[in-house]
């Protein structure tokens, strides 16, 4: 993967400000520390950071090529997965290619169609076009929203970048947060809003949208999205055609030119990749699959059994790699791997996340780092198959708002008393909420049960999802490692949307029918183990830590967090190792130190960037 940026400024000529752009794109070097090449010309800027995973000469960016009187410049993050089929497309057309990159692919697809380039494309991706004698740039972003895309609009001019802190870079943008970003922090955090960037001057390229910049105007339009009909499949039918699509997309994102491994954490999902990346790796005689898992140090002695995490991964694990002669590697993190990168977390994101959650991940994308350049992971799968809880508990399904935000209480009770007249928690939190409800595409006659799973599906995909998407991206790329994930395939994603929810939950299990589909792919103990999320620390070490943290930010009499929190609340919360709040803040893990750790972590991110309200 990569880290593009780009600046376009009708009122200077660019010329002599590559020095800015410089500074830019230098704060994406950990999303691709293999090379990069700028372009500069008239009122247009662009630079390339670029990871190298496919055709190392061929791929180099800013590509630029010549077509019809118009040269074309492409700064491309991402991974095309039917690359061979669009660049036949495009030589019966009369195009010829000078590299077997994905890249080239991308380019010439826009010469040939347009914006209409992105209905051909099946993969992960966020790039932009400028077409230098039109002064046009366009701009575009997956389906799923698995890569980033943020842009600010100025009025003379337009600047885009993978990452928020590229933008922020810019002498002329300034790190000021309104209401609604004060909002989104406190009721949403750390989700935020598709499309809002929290800093007032920047917003992101929502998943399955595109935009047009041209004499001075951004317009942007969504280019994709699920479309709701009646699925007519048997049951037998739906298993045979999740199982093909699901093998198909897995298959496709085994393409690359360096070394590839699988994530394992021996659930469902992971494990279903591994065993399809196991068997291609066999019949293509490329040797043992390397794959990856994550514990923690004394995790035996100090773990919790609870409804979240009914068991340890180990053994499935074991049972998974054994099943298909991976080479397996546990990576053991400490409890200062973890509390070590916290703030280094909050940088990656531009925003506070999801504590350990996110630095444990960033820890391990490290360490596989190591050994490989590429991994394929099992995000995506809870959120379009309903396996989580939310899904199928009444209590659940009936909360009014996000399901997985049920600390409104919580967060109301932390925030300054003074802060109370000028945001309104449960209000933003409902808003934002109702939005996407009611821009859920429903089918007309379905009973109010199919409605409101259909929204279900639709919040998850939209948040909950994109949550994690930007998680697995930033923590990742952090690494320098580039993740895939088979089940934002959107071709699986279209079909499986349809499917009622009596099939999704075939025998009272959720997945239940992605289960079926994998019979004969995974051993019946991994098949129909019950969910487990990603696991978490429970080393009493960790609390300590970020309660020390928390205790000098506590003494700070300058805190900037006490300007939003009230200080003795979170002393409370703190003296009781966080205690105090046993209701998760966000999902089902970030309670107690996490969400002691969160805390600090807005501490940062406001020192940090220097936040301003």
């Amino acid at each position: 993967m990569c880290g593009i940026v780009g600046w376009i400024d009708e009122a200077h000529k660019m010329d002599e400000k590559g020095s800015i752009l410089d500074q830019m794109a230098s704060t994406l070097q950990h999303r691709g520390p293999d090379e990069y090449q700028k372009w500069i010309e008239g009122p247009a800027a662009f630079g390339h950071q670029r990871l190298i995973v496919v055709d190392p000469a061929g791929g180099r960016q800013p590509m630029i090529r010549k077509a019809r009187d118009e040269e074309y410049i492409l700064c491309y993050n991402g991974e095309l997965y039917n690359t061979d089929e669009i660049r036949d497309q495009l030589k019966a057309k009369g195009w010829t290619f000078q590299s077997h990159s994905d890249t080239e692919v991308v380019l010439v697809s826009y010469m040939e169609w347009g914006a209409s380039c992105v209905d051909y494309m099946n993969g992960i991706f966020a790039f932009s076009v400028w077409e230098k004698n039109r002064e046009r740039l366009f701009l575009a972003r997956d389906r799923l929203g698995v890569k980033p895309l943020f842009y600010s609009d100025r009025g003379h001019g337009v600047m885009f970048a993978s990452e928020m802190k590229a933008i922020l870079a810019h002498p002329e943008v300034s790190s000021t947060v309104d209401r609604d970003g004060l909002h989104e922090i406190l009721s949403l955090g750390p989700s935020r809003t598709p499309g809002e960037g929290i800093f007032q001057e920047i917003n992101e390229i929502r998943p399955g949208h595109r935009g047009v910049y041209e004499k001075g105007k951004l317009k942007i339009d969504r280019y994709w999205d699920v479309k709701s009909q009646p699925h007519e499949d048997s049951f037998d039918e739906t298993v045979a055609r999740v199982r093909a699509l699901f093998m198909d997309a897995s298959q496709r994102q085994l393409v690359s030119d360096v070394k590839l491994g699988t994530f394992l954490s021996g659930g469902v999902d992971s494990s279903a990749i591994t065993a399809v990346a196991a068997e291609k790796y066999k019949q293509d005689q490329l040797g043992s699959l390397q794959t990856f898992s994550i514990d923690y140090k004394d995790q035996e002695k100090f773990f919790k059994k609870n409804a979240f995490q009914p068991d340890r991964d180990e053994a499935f694990i074991k049972l998974v790699s054994d099943q298909n002669q991976t080479t397996h590697s546990i990576m053991e993190a400490k409890t200062e791997d973890l509390v070590s990168r916290l703030k280094r977390a909050v940088e990656l994101r531009d925003l506070p996340g999801m504590a350990d959650v996110d630095s444990s991940l960033l820890w391990f994308c490290e360490e596989i780092k190591n050994h490989v350049t590429v991994a394929l992971s099992g995000e995506c799968a809870d959120e379009i198959f309903g396996g989580y809880p939310w899904f199928y508990r009444k209590e659940d399904k009936d909360r009014k708002g996000f399901p997985w935000i049920r600390s409104l209480n919580e967060r109301v009770s932390l925030v300054r008393n003074d802060l109370k007249d000028q945001v309104d928690i449960e209000w933003y939190m409902l808003k934002r909420y109702q939005e996407t409800v009611s821009e859920t595409p429903l089918l007309s006659g379905e009973n109010e049960d199919s409605k409101k799973h259909r929204q279900m599906s639709y919040l998850n995909m939209n948040w909950f999802m994109q949550t994690l998407l930007e998680r697995k991206d930033r923590m990742s790329m952090g690494a320098s490692l580039e993740v895939r994930v088979p089940f934002s395939d959107h071709r699986l994603v279209e079909y499986v949307w349809n499917v009622p929810w009596s099939m999704k939950f075939h025998n009272d299990q959720e997945k239940g029918l992605l289960r079926q589909a994998l019979r004969g792919i995974l051993p019946d103990k991994v098949l129909f183990r019950k969910k487990n999320p990603y696991p978490k620390t429970f080393h009493p070490d960790y609390t300590k830590a970020v309660c020390t943290w928390m205790d000098d930010i506590l003494s700070d009499s300058n805190a900037p967090l006490f300007d939003l929190f009230d200080r003795e609340q979170v002393r409370k919360l703190n003296d009781s190792k966080g205690k105090s709040i046993d209701t998760p803040w966000f999902g089902q893990l970030m309670t107690g130190p996490q969400l002691i750790a969160h805390l600090c972590q807005i501490d940062h991110w406001l020192r940090t960037y220097k936040v301003t309200f």
